[in-house]
């Protein structure tokens, strides 16, 4: 299997903590803490990650109510 080839988030900067994203192998998204990068990453169908992007960019999450599950 090919190696992951993560990204940052544009908001991101050197003293923030960030999630990092690689979506160069077509069957899965991976996830990963950018302050812990040997770590194992989180692996997302790229469907299950469509979904929960459009949640978040379409405002459905919100800090004063947890998201349903059935949403993502």
């Amino acid at each position: 299997m090919p190696d992951f080839e993560y990204r940052k988030s544009s908001y991101s900067n050197d003293a923030a903590e960030c999630v990092e994203i690689a979506t160069n192998i077509p069957a899965t998204v991976a996830i990963r803490d950018s302050k812990a990068p040997t770590n194992r990453p989180i692996r997302l169908r790229p469907t299950t990650w469509a979904k929960f992007r459009a949640s978040v960019t379409d405002n459905h999450m919100c800090a004063t109510r947890p998201p349903s599950m059935t949403s993502l």
